[in-house]
């Protein structure tokens, strides 16, 4: 199982900072979701600032989420290589 979201932060550029339980700090990339379904809603960025950490993943006031595996596995490491 990967690690599950702990903290989460917007930023202006439509990615989402979040730290994991292992304590990793990763970027995610929202843009390209911007466009689809639900997630349309996100564009608004009084909503998207909205993200919150719930039950291991990230929420949005409106119900938006996404799989946790999802954040962790398509997230970028923000540790300097």
């Amino acid at each position: 199982m990967n690690p599950r979201v702990k903290e989460v932060t917007p930023n202006p550029d439509y990615t989402i900072t979040l730290v994991f339980d292992n304590g990793e700090k990763r970027i995610f990339d929202m843009q390209p979701y911007l466009d689809k379904g639900v997630f349309r809603e996100l564009k608004d960025m009084k909503i998207f600032n909205s993200v919150r950490p719930c039950m291991g993943t990230a929420c949005w006031k409106n119900g938006q989420d996404l799989c946790p595996d999802t954040l962790y596995l398509d997230s970028k490491s923000t540790a300097s290589t």
